[in-house]
């Protein structure tokens, strides 16, 4: 048995063992480069230039790809988020459910059009928005649900529905590109869908970038404007009267160009990372105490991190706190070559920005053990798995887990050794 790189032993994968270019991400083709190159030489560099025709041929290739009536494309996916909603009637005063483990872009939305972030927990299993609390978050003054399709696989949209009725729906899809629920795409499965363009995501431009979806006309026409200073689409030149609020949340015409070439390569790369994620995640879900993401049957995941959740009775830890088991673990794996992440330090009802007034962090805690406890108790894997071409860094990546649980005694001492804290840690460094 080869020692623990931490330890002193080699590393299960060995810096410069694996080939940068099979996780490089976004993947950059010729077919990118020209098509900067012809925005460029086109001279229509803005969004507001006369006949610009990049920005309206993603907006209905992406409607296409979605299977929507309409797509406005926005300047990045916190953008897409604030248009939508807005779009959507959330107005100042408002209250608006938002699953209490995500990014915090996806309540600063909320802030942004003057409406308050109520939270709710999520699923233990799927990490998305829990339709069984979300009836706890309601008020006379809820208009809207923002369900999170955290990671890239869609919340239970029919039963939050069910939970909410006669509240709109936005979707957060910023890291759901490709994924479906019962027979349709994320973006098509509630009153609006919000898409980031960022480089980091499965469908990417080159800078900032956000789309929005839906089928209602209602919708489209008032995200139109609010994109472009309230100002109605030019029926031939611009007018620049303000028939309403709005302000400048545009797309670029070199973001769309680029945008397009990654569109036309997105079912493939779907496909081919489906396939080398289940190859990865079949090899890991053999190992005691790993809990690999669950799929319901009724859903399909773009795969856009890869959240693993760590079991500590069956690492032969019974009551010990799984804050305790994610460091020593996250220390061992990324020793041997695996870049792991925590991603998130705390559920985001817990930060200062979005904390309720007068709660504690123990009340916090209180309220959302599931966010707690997927934060503690979890470790990710995020954008090594983008590129289609990973498959062989995965399974390099799937020894590395293997290694380390050759040696869980060492492990089992280690963790031992840790103090038994939780996410309240990290805040608390925070505010030093």
């Amino acid at each position: 048995m080869s020692r623990l790189a931490m330890l002193g032993g080699t590393p299960a994968v060995p810096a410069g063992s694996t080939d940068p270019a099979a996780t490089d991400w976004p993947v950059v083709t010729e077919a990118e480069e020209a098509a900067v190159l012809r925005v460029l030489r086109s001279g229509r560099l803005t969004a507001t230039a006369a006949g610009e025709p990049e920005i309206v041929a993603l907006e209905r290739e992406w409607a296409e790809y979605a299977g929507v009536a309409h797509c406005v494309a926005v300047g990045s996916g916190t953008a897409a988020l604030q248009v939508a909603l807005a779009a959507a009637g959330v107005r100042p005063g408002d209250r608006v459910v938002v699953p209490a483990l995500t990014m915090n872009a996806t309540a600063h939305a909320v802030r942004q059009c003057g409406a308050e972030p109520v939270f709710a927990d999520i699923d233990p299993d799927t990490y998305t928005l829990d339709p069984t609390r979300v009836p706890e978050a309601l008020t006379a003054r809820t208009t809207a649900l923002l369900p999170v399709h955290l990671h890239g696989l869609p919340a239970d949209l029919d039963a939050l529905r069910s939970a909410a009725p006669g509240l709109a729906v936005v979707e957060d899809a910023a890291q759901a590109h490709g994924a479906s629920y019962r027979g349709r795409a994320a973006g098509a499965l509630g009153l609006a869908g919000c898409f980031s363009l960022h480089p980091s995501k499965n469908l990417p431009t080159c800078g900032e970038g956000g789309l929005i979806t839906t089928d209602s006309d209602e919708v489209h026409r008032a995200a139109l404007a609010l994109r472009n200073f309230g100002e109605r689409p030019p029926v031939r030149t611009r007018s620049y009267i303000a028939h309403g609020p709005g302000g400048n949340a545009r797309l670029g015409p070199v973001q769309a160009a680029f945008t397009r070439c990654q569109l036309e390569r997105l079912p493939e790369q779907t496909k081919e990372r489906d396939r080398v994620v289940g190859a990865f995640l079949g090899r890991l879900a053999e190992l005691p105490g790993l809990r690999v993401p669950v799929v319901p049957a009724d859903r399909t995941h773009a795969w856009h991190i890869l959240r693993l959740r760590l079991v500590p009775a069956k690492l032969g830890l019974p009551g010990v706190a799984p804050a305790a088991v994610r460091r020593v673990l996250h220390r061992a794996l990324r020793a041997e070559g695996v870049p792991l992440s925590q991603y998130q330090v705390a559920p985001l009802p817990a930060h200062p920005a979005f904390r309720p007034a007068g709660l504690s962090v123990d009340e916090i805690a209180e309220r959302f053990p599931v966010a707690g406890a997927t934060v503690d108790g979890t470790l990710c894997l995020q954008r090594r798995q983008l590129n289609p071409a990973a498959g062989p860094v995965l399974q390099a990546y799937a020894r590395g887990f293997e290694k380390v649980w050759e040696h869980l005694p060492v492990i089992r001492d280690m963790v031992r050794a840790q103090p038994s804290d939780d996410w309240r840690r990290a805040l608390a460094g925070e505010a030093r």
